[in-house]
């Protein structure tokens, strides 16, 4: 049985011949449409309209040195159950792109250094036109190459240790303190007052500043005296099973002097998961993402807008804005940070 040849898509040759001028003159209504005569670019438009002509990506980035592709590192996932918020991120921002006629390109790397190679590469093959950060922490290498290399970026995440407020690090990101805060207001006010707090043991930005949020609402409440606060304020690595352990530990030790955990508030889901296979459901749990975990166990978790936060980064990579050092970075008349609200969902 013959073949069925598919047709010939057009080319630029023939938008030419349809429009009467030369194939640079098509180039240049292609690229730099201002350069052109406006009647000249009427007829031009004309015949890739009549032809349906479409150009063709690899060729247009060749010429243009734009990919119209933005490059995301994927994050090893330690566990499934913190990677979920990473997963929503992901979705929302490649489907907030789409709408834009953009692409996401996802790539790896083993640490940050990696990274910087990975952006090294990226750039000079013209891959991408812009990166999105996730995971930012303190001393981040990334962001400073980024500046040197003058390449267009936008962080999850503030840039933690830098000037939060330099319009050149543009940034959004989630208040975990007022999430933290907000949880910590609601089991105090629920009647408990021993309220522990389970975090995580390395300096980070966004570990630190939940946990202040814990600290700070603790002490404005007067409820424990310092010493007594620092006896429940406990770090412990990431893990389900390593959180188990030390919210057991810590229940051991309280019932040799006859006191109890009367609620605990986590950095993570993870450990909040962790607390509640020792404490159950006789002291109340509150984890930190609202992860589906959460969700199936009926646990308490403070929700971040992931979806907002897709938005939001998208908006700030398509409009720059003014490059003035700006008094009040998250607010709403800040064009180059963004610092989104989270919201409590009890369960």
């Amino acid at each position: 049985m013959p073949s069925v040849e598919s047709p010939r898509l057009p080319t630029v040759v023939d938008v030419a011949k349809e429009a009467g001028v030369s194939r640079q003159t098509v180039s240049n209504v292609l690229n730099t449409p201002d350069i052109v005569a406006p009647a000249t670019r009427s007829r031009v438009e004309q015949a890739i309209a009549s032809l349906a002509y479409r150009p063709h990506a690899s060729a247009r980035r060749l010429r243009t040195r734009k990919s119209s592709t933005i490059g995301v590192r994927l994050d090893p996932v330690a566990n499934g159950i913190s990677g979920a918020v990473l997963d929503r991120f992901l979705h929302a921002l490649t489907e907030r792109a789409d709408e834009h006629g953009l692409r996401v390109l996802l790539f790896t790397a083993k640490d940050p250094l990696d990274e910087v190679a990975q952006f090294r590469r990226l750039l000079d093959g013209a891959d991408v036109d812009s990166f999105v950060l996730t995971s930012t922490s303190y001393d981040d290498p990334r962001t400073d190459w980024l500046l040197r290399a003058e390449a267009d970026f936008v962080s999850f995440g503030r840039p933690w240790g830098s000037d939060v407020a330099d319009p050149a690090r543009r940034w959004v990101d989630v208040d975990g303190h007022q999430g933290v805060a907000e949880a910590t207001r609601a089991l105090l006010d629920g009647g408990a007052r021993r309220v522990v707090f389970l975090g995580w043991p390395s300096a980070s930005g966004i570990g630190t500043e939940r946990r202040q949020g814990w600290r700070d609402t603790m002490l404005a409440h007067g409820v424990l005296a310092p010493a007594e606060l620092d006896e429940v304020d406990l770090t412990v690595d990431d893990q389900v099973s390593l959180a188990s352990d030390r919210i057991g530990e810590l229940a051991a030790h309280l019932a040799e002097t006859g006191r109890t955990i009367d609620a605990v508030v986590c950095a993570s889901d993870s450990l909040a998961l962790g607390a509640f296979m020792v404490l159950g459901r006789s002291v109340p749990v509150v984890g930190y993402d609202d992860t589906p975990v959460a969700a199936a166990l009926g646990l308490s978790s403070v929700h971040q807008p992931v979806e907002e936060v897709a938005h939001a980064t998208l908006d700030l990579l398509l409009h720059q804005g003014p490059a003035a050092r700006v008094a009040s970075p998250g607010s709403a008349a800040d064009p180059r940070h963004r610092l989104l609200a989270p919201r409590l969902v009890l369960r």
